[in-house]
């Protein structure tokens, strides 16, 4: 027994020795630390609470792409990588090669066959049908433009005159939902209205999409266990799904049972996709994914960016001020209600704050992509048919070698393009600037929510000044859209009031 205890006593402090010099030297190197058998799991469990900060971090020290490894027999290693040119390769060159892949729909399997599901002739399906039912549609500009204004004088400017301290992000969010609701299903459920009534498939996209991110980050069969026993965020997910599919087959149902069509756009969307069932065989139900992946891009997209655009207003007023002066110089003391799309193409400082907005805070942070056979990214990187990539929009717009050592401010100017005529809107490469995706699969409602954020933004600017409730926290949410974790708590002072001295 002595030579056995001689060796552990000289092994010991030599095995604590090795493993505090690994720890040191990754600790130095900020990297996180690849452990044996479980990979990098320590260093992802402790800051899945911030994980996009996270990423951002050691994709900033590792020149844009770095492996995150996983434990060695859950096979979810992930390549992060926040390089243009990697980004424009993956999304563009060699796009074939990189659809969203069976692993992205088995995690987003509540969004069924709709388009941020598919690839290939399913997708092109989705793109050419949405494009000539929803977009292309005749009066769409007209309806869209009349279901904000409407909105905005019915639903938006009341409540914010009621209350004096509001959670902006659920306005916006309620906000959102009732307007795609309209647009869509050509039904108001009115969740923005003074008493804020709980509609369960306006919360239920929170929910899921929490649930979603984590999926992400754990072994397939630990959140399938959990889903099929109603565990964690899977229960919730659950929960949701059913949310989803009572709200929107019940409308479908009531418009079935009215004697006459009408001639909107949820006519236009029934005809466009008549016949067509994806691999559900079952019409109705591809019905419902198509407008569920709408309805989430409609939603959460735009409300999410109006939230952080106004948190970076709440912090810049002399930004704010700008704003609310080139609206005023634009209508030539007219009310800003008489602005029309038109006309707000032209509010380059707003449009530059938008933009900031999104740069810094993208809705969609992060993408999923998943290779059909092997390839070499630009950056040198080997990947096959097993890597998970992640495309990491949340970190470009902070990285410095892109944006300028200024990257962290907020500045509308950056948008700004001098020109013959004058200052106009600066456009920057979609590789560079992903936010409305990039290469064939670039955002279909790119358009729709630029005019949408403008005229709720141009109203609120116009009518308050908004100020951030002091004390109250403001953090990205753990979820794949970047809502507030805790919401945004403002005091919203009438302009009246300011230019009265009170």
């Amino acid at each position: 027994m002595a030579p056995l205890r001689y060796y552990t006593d000289i092994l010991l402090p030599f095995i604590l020795l090795l493993i505090s010099g690994v720890v040191f030297l990754c600790r130095r190197n900020g990297l996180p630390i690849n452990w044996p058998f479980l990979g990098m799991t320590p260093e992802i469990l402790l800051n899945i609470h911030h994980i996009h900060n996270f990423a951002t971090n050691f994709l900033k020290l590792s020149n844009g792409t770095f492996l995150l490894k996983g434990p060695k027999f859950a096979n979810i290693d992930m390549l992060f990588t926040s390089d243009p040119a990697n980004i424009h390769y993956i999304l563009s060159k060699n796009f074939p090669n990189y659809p969203k892949g069976p692993d992205f729909r088995r995690i987003f399997d509540i969004l069924g066959n709709g388009i941020f599901n598919s690839d290939h002739e399913l997708w092109e399906l989705h793109r050419k049908t949405t494009t000539m039912s929803l977009f292309k549609h005749p009066n769409f500009h007209t309806i869209l433009e009349t279901t904000i204004k409407n909105k905005i004088n019915k639903g938006l400017l009341p409540v914010l005159e009621h209350y004096d301290v509001t959670d902006l992000q659920e306005i916006f969010q309620r906000f959102t939902f009732d307007a795609i609701c309209v647009l869509l299903l050509d039904y108001d459920p009115e969740s923005l209205s003074v008493d804020l009534p709980f509609v369960p498939c306006e919360k239920a996209f929170t929910d899921a999409e929490e649930a979603l991110l984590l999926r992400h980050f754990l072994p397939e069969k630990v959140w399938k266990l959990q889903k099929r026993f109603g565990l964690g965020k899977e229960k919730k997910l659950s929960e949701a799904w059913k949310a989803f599919d009572e709200f929107i087959y019940k409308c479908l149902s009531q418009k079935e049972k009215e004697d006459e069509e009408s001639a909107g756009l949820l006519t236009s969307l029934k005809s466009g996709f008549s016949g067509q069932i994806g691999t559900s065989c079952d019409s109705k139900q591809f019905l419902r994914d198509v407008i569920l992946n709408l309805m989430l891009a409609g939603r959460d997209t735009t409300s999410t960016t109006l939230s952080w655009f106004f948190y970076l207003l709440a912090q810049n007023p002399s930004v704010e001020n700008k704003i609310r002066k080139e609206i005023q110089n634009k209508t030539g003391g007219r009310n800003w209600k008489t602005l029309t799309s038109k006309d707000f193409e032209g509010l380059i400082y707003l449009h530059g704050g938008l933009c900031e907005a999104l740069r810094l805070y993208p809705p969609v942070a992060l993408e999923h992509k998943a290779p059909t056979k092997a390839d070499v990214l630009p950056t040198g990187h080997v990947v096959d048919k097993e890597t998970r990539i992640i495309l990491s929009f949340y970190s470009m717009g902070r990285m410095e070698g892109l944006w300028g050592d200024d990257c962290m401010e907020f500045k509308p100017e950056r948008w700004f393009s001098k020109g013959v005529n004058g200052i106009g809107i600066k456009h920057e490469p979609s590789y560079k600037f992903p936010t409305f995706h990039a290469g064939p699969r670039t955002c279909l409602g790119k358009e729709m929510g630029m005019v949408q954020m403008k005229m709720v933004a141009a109203a609120i600017v116009c009518n308050y000044r908004v100020e951030l409730v002091e004390g109250h926290l403001v953090c990205p949410s753990d979820s794949i859209i970047l809502q507030m974790k805790y919401g945004l708590k403002v005091r919203v002072v009438p302009i009246t009031t300011i230019n009265q001295g009170g």
